[in-house]
């Protein structure tokens, strides 16, 4: 089963960063104030990033090293900065064998 680390951006402009194994619903408890606690004054969300992983265990890490970084980061991240000369730490470099990531639009 795969596993999808996520990040949305709340109606407040600030950024969630979570997992799951079926998007599509996630995002939809999350709008309709069923997901986590701390977006349900924040709606709507809107997706913004996410990366596949082929299991739990590697999207629970990814989603713990995420949530670490600053809200600068986090927008490289998804604007693509690493491509870009941002320097990703070396857990994520060990990723890269185990994930997919796709980058959405942030508009701002």
């Amino acid at each position: 089963m795969k596993w999808l680390v996520y990040i949305v951006k709340c109606s407040d402009n600030s950024l969630y960063t979570g997992i799951t194994n079926n998007l599509p619903r996630r995002v939809w408890l999350h709008n309709n104030k069923l997901g986590a606690k701390s977006l349900r004054g924040k709606v709507p969300v809107k997706l913004v990033f996410k990366e596949i992983y082929k299991d739990q265990k590697d999207a629970a890490k990814r989603e713990r090293e995420i949530k670490s970084w600053s809200r600068k980061k986090k927008i490289e991240l998804i604007a693509g900065g690493a491509e870009e000369g941002f320097t990703l730490s070396k857990p994520s470099l060990r990723r890269a064998a185990s994930s997919t990531v796709e980058q959405l639009p942030l508009k701002q």
